[in-house]
């Protein structure tokens, strides 16, 4: 007989699971949802004494009261914190571990680190909660050893409640707790000895996972990523929000039988997985370094390094005046501890070095992209980032063209919305122009499929690769319908054997021509 425990996200606790124990049960197992120490009827008068280690102790303690010898272990969202701890302090009563639709846990890291409601993220930085959500409802202000839940209507910055009944939501807005603020800051401490127990990964797709996006992962090559493709981790779809217990409860239930039966898709490295990380692969162009001055979150790579057009020629007609700018915007969600930054990365340093070496100001910026719920950040932090540059008086500021990367095509919508006259042009590679299946957290606003065309834009420089991912191709269709419905300026350079990064990932002479081509033309149009 299978035994589960279920231990749920923030602010929840074992009532969340009541249909899919009820299912569980009914196949013949034994199932036990956990309400965690200050959840919910555990709630004590003050959250400061509860942190994650008291939730990893007393889910030990349900473990060792359970007479079968192992148990599957079930963890949705923050409640995989203390699933890994208990696994790690008793792993020889663990059969399998469960990850619903969460990110593994690592050693020494905090459940605040993948919060996806950045103001909940951003409170919990500063070692605060609340009794009461905020009128944003991320929990602001009050007693600083709890955190609000979300305010009702709000619960889609916490993962896609795609598929949940507006009775089961209301449930979640009435019967939601406050969470006590250092069970999501206190670093989670594993000694490695659940490191062997079998896993498996349950994805929801309505929330932007699936196991086609595992296998991009790996292959871009980081440890943290690389390490999924082990003979032990096997990942199943499900196709709902990130609520199943909610959303799909019979299905679920079926989705942890097959786990616990070790089925599954086992995701493995492929030809294209790289030793080093992706975004520490080296840019397909040898570029040479140009002078680089550092203001903030932004960079400005400027003419007349070594080897560059302009170098040592004072004569030239333009060599006093203004310069037009490049501002490279990257894609994500990056973590933000992750080292080095984007602009300190091989590839906007080869992009800004590269058009700083053609006669242009090449621009980088650090956004705060960390999350899906992260793009009006990331967008505030671009706009103070235009408009320091075209301040500065090296720069024309007149003549200013936008570069956006992946993901950070989302963030071309304000621009297209409303595009500015001193924008001559606007560049994309192999970008998402509208959200992704699943990016709920995402607000309406970063839709460039839908705003291309509503206003008259400037033209536009489209890369796309051949072997593109179908989510991100699909995205690109969509915006390029609306353009030539539209009559908009759009060249396009395509690079039919690359794949996404292709500037690192398939440094060939086809990848090295397209980067050329777009960059004279995004230049060219500076000119204008």
């Amino acid at each position: 007989m299978t035994v589960y425990v279920l231990v749920s996200g923030p602010f929840t606790g074992g009532w969340v699971w009541e249909e899919t124990a009820s299912r569980l049960r009914a196949a013949g197992s034994e199932a036990y949802p956990v309400t965690l120490p200050g959840i919910g009827d555990r709630r004590a008068d003050t959250g400061t004494g509860i942190d994650l280690e008291t939730h990893i102790q007393d889910l030990v303690r349900l473990i060792d009261g359970i007479r079968t010898p192992r148990v599957v272990l079930v963890g949705h969202g923050y409640g995989l914190h203390p699933v890994f701890g208990a696994a790690d302090r008793s792993p020889e009563r663990v059969a399998r571990i469960v990850s619903l639709d969460t990110g593994l846990p690592e050693d020494g890291e905090t459940a605040a680190r993948s919060v996806p409601d950045p103001g909940a993220r951003a409170r919990l930085a500063d070692g605060a909660g609340s009794d009461r959500a905020g009128t944003d409802g991320s929990g602001t202000g009050g007693d600083r050893g709890w955190l609000a839940p979300p305010a009702p209507g709000t619960w889609s910055r916490w993962g896609s409640t795609e598929g949940v009944p507006a009775g089961a939501l209301e449930r979640l807005d009435r019967l939601a707790t406050p969470q006590p603020v250092r069970t999501l800051t206190q670093p989670l401490r594993l000694t490695g000895a659940a490191a062997g127990l079998p896993t498996t990964g349950v994805l929801c797709t309505a929330n932007g996972a699936g196991v086609d996006l595992v296998q991009m992962l790996v292959d871009s090559g980081p440890p943290r990523f690389r390490a999924l493709a082990d003979d032990r981790i096997r990942f199943i779809d499900l196709g709902t929000g990130h609520w199943p217990m909610l959303s799909a409860p019979e299905e679920l239930a079926e989705v942890l039988g097959r786990a616990a039966a070790g089925e599954g898709h086992r995701v493995t490295a492929s030809e294209r997985t790289h030793e080093q990380p992706t975004h520490l692969l080296p840019f397909l162009l040898d570029v040479p370094e140009v002078p680089r001055e550092r203001r903030g979150r932004v960079d400005l790579h400027l003419p007349g390094g070594p080897g560059s057009p302009t170098e040592g020629d004072p004569h030239r007609p333009d060599a006093d005046r203004p310069r037009p700018a490049v501002v490279f915007v990257h894609g994500g969600p990056v973590a933000p501890d992750q080292r080095p930054t984007p602009r300190d990365t091989p590839f906007l340093l080869g992009y800004a070095r590269y058009a700083a070496g053609l006669g242009a100001i090449g621009v980088t910026l650090d956004h705060r992209l960390h999350g899906l719920a992260d793009f009006p950040l990331a967008a505030e932090d671009l706009a103070e980032a235009v408009a320091l540059v075209r301040a500065d008086p090296r720069v024309d500021g007149d003549r200013i063209a936008l570069w956006f990367f992946s993901a950070g095509g989302l963030l071309a919508a304000d621009w297209l919305a409303a595009p500015p006259p001193w924008l001559r042009c606007l560049a994309a590679s192999y970008p998402a122009l509208a959200p992704l299946p699943g990016w709920g957290a995402v607000e309406s606003r970063f839709r460039p499929a839908d705003v291309m065309g509503t206003a008259d834009g400037p033209p536009i420089v489209l890369t796309r690769a051949g072997q593109e991912h179908p989510a991100f191709a699909a995205t690109v269709e969509e915006f390029l319908t609306a353009a030539g419905k539209n009559g908009a300026d759009v060249e396009i350079v395509d690079v039919p054997h690359g794949h996404h990064g292709f500037e690192l990932v398939d440094p060939t002479e086809e990848s090295r021509a397209c980067v050329e081509r777009a960059m004279r033309s995004v230049l060219a149009h500076l000119r204008d």
